[in-house]
């Protein structure tokens, strides 16, 4: 049996190691030498790891999301159900979006 840990588990790890630091799901993939290709299952881990966080910690530690940002308008995506990077803006039709940033919070 080995003893080595899942990614979601090496996420979580990342993340308590790393409190009120903001990381991109593209951080995340360098990190960890993914392919940017794998992008969409990270978001699904993340979303996965913030409920199983707040579980274990009795609703004292959370993943928040920063929502995406279009870099030539400025306009933020507030609306979005799930965490992805959309691929236009709706105001003034750009692609050059910047992805939502996640961070780990500490309640006190």
């Amino acid at each position: 049996m080995k003893n080595e840990q899942t990614l979601r588990e090496k996420i979580l790890n990342f993340y308590l190691e790393n409190p009120g630091v903001e990381f991109s799901i593209n951080d995340i993939a360098r990190f960890f030498g993914l392919k940017p290709r794998e992008s969409k299952r990270l978001y699904d881990d993340i979303i996965h790891i913030s409920k199983t966080l707040w579980r274990q910690s009795n609703g004292t530690m959370y993943i928040a999301m920063k929502p995406p940002v279009c870099r030539s308008c400025g306009y933020i995506f507030k609306d979005i159900k799930k965490p992805k990077k959309p691929s236009k803006c709706p105001r003034c039709k750009s692609e050059r979006i910047d992805p939502p940033k996640f961070v780990l919070v500490v309640k006190r």
